[in-house]
């Protein structure tokens, strides 16, 4: 096994360099550090060349198309809103309208049943007062024929008892004179 291990010396790697040192990492040798630049430049500028002529066109209209597509439906948004708020004017006004035909139906109404209870009312007064007046005038002759008859039985009543306490008829003229007496007061 001793054999297979060999010479350290004769076993070298690709980045040691002549006398045992390794190189240093190849994009900082001085050596190739101009080359570098160069292609470099060249990869840069190609990159540069084809992303500006490729890909940012690309994008600048994808970008445009969005701001395009969201100032459209902005303007849609702000067009639906302004018809809303005319739809919505217009209807508060044929509310604010159908209310005001609703309380002037209302107060016609109210007006007709008032006019028309009042003529029910004035009609009703008329008829009672005419009954009113029949009854007082019923009244008033019954009560003149009861007290036509008041008088007679006042006299007579009177004479009945005069009768019975004096035993004698009194005169009718004198008995007459005394009930009216007795009913003036």
């Amino acid at each position: 096994m001793a054999e297979s291990h060999g010479n350290a010396h004769g076993a070298t790697a690709h980045t040691e360099a002549d006398g045992g040192h390794k190189a240093p990492f190849p994009p900082f040798q001085k050596e190739t550090f101009a080359s570098q630049l160069v292609s470099l430049t060249i990869a840069f500028v190609a990159l540069y060349l084809i992303s500006s002529r490729l890909a940012l066109p690309r994008v600048r209209q994808t970008i445009d198309d969005r701001e395009n597509t969201i100032k459209g439906d902005l303007a849609h948004a702000q067009k639906l809103k302004d018809d809303s708020d005319a739809a919505l004017k217009a209807y508060e006004a044929e509310l604010a309208a159908a209310r005001a035909r609703a309380q002037a139906i209302g107060n016609e109404t109210r007006e007709k049943l008032n006019a028309a209870a009042e003529a029910e009312r004035k009609a009703l007064e008329e008829r009672l007062s005419v009954k009113l007046a029949d009854a007082e005038k019923t009244i008033a002759s019954t009560r003149s024929a009861a007290m036509s008859n008041v008088r007679g039985i006042a006299s007579d009543a009177a004479t009945a008892i005069v009768q019975q306490l004096t035993g004698a008829t009194p005169d009718s003229k004198l008995v007459d004179s005394a009930v009216e007496a007795s009913m003036k007061g």
